[in-house]
């Protein structure tokens, strides 16, 4: 399994479709999956450090497991399979391994709340993952999720945005109804 880190989370300026971009963390590989925009909210908000009000479905997710002894180890990318990503959440309880099967966007909405380790098999990767030479670059940003706040937009730079415009290029759009996660 490769280690990856949440990198940022892009809206679509067009659909406002959401994408949770995963990078590896000793690579300039990325690892875009779209994503619902409640999920991508709920990551956003934790990668921020915003405490809502009420506890939301992941935070109650994360109550729950500790509440019964459990102990999230690690969340992986487990499979991809005709343009659905699937994903596992490791949970050690009482000496024993339990792995849930999740959609990624909740299973990273989870890890950045505990601060656990993100994984991606290396099959899912080498089939999903994008990578990007040297001379390109992504400029960091922070992840960031719409917001009642604010009214403008962050201002990015065309030459930053270049290897994601490449990116969604090469999507079928024709099918949008497929890939994505699995409900």
């Amino acid at each position: 399994m490769i280690r990856v880190v949440v990198d940022s989370i892009r809206v679509s300026l067009l659909t406002q479709h959401r994408v949770v971009v995963l990078r590896e963390t000793d690579s300039t590989r990325y690892l875009p999956i779209w994503i619902g925009p409640f999920e991508a909210e709920a990551i956003a908000m934790a990668i921020q450090g915003h405490e809502p009000q009420r506890p939301m479905t992941h935070d109650l997710l994360k109550s729950v497991i500790g509440d019964l002894g459990g102990r999230i180890q690690h969340i992986f990318v487990s499979d991809i399979q005709d343009s659905t990503f699937f994903a596992r959440i490791v949970i050690e309880q009482q000496g024993r391994t339990i792995e849930v099967d999740a959609r990624p966007s909740d299973a990273v909405a989870l890890a950045v709340r505990i601060e656990a380790p993100i994984y991606v098999k290396a099959h899912v990767l080498d089939q999903a993952g994008v990578h990007f030479d040297d001379d390109e670059q992504v400029a960091p940003q922070e992840p960031t999720a719409p917001s009642a706040e604010t009214d403008s937009e962050p201002e990015t730079s065309d030459e930053s945005l270049s290897i994601f415009r490449d990116f969604i290029n090469t999507l079928d759009l024709d099918n949008s109804g497929k890939g994505g996660e699995k409900s």
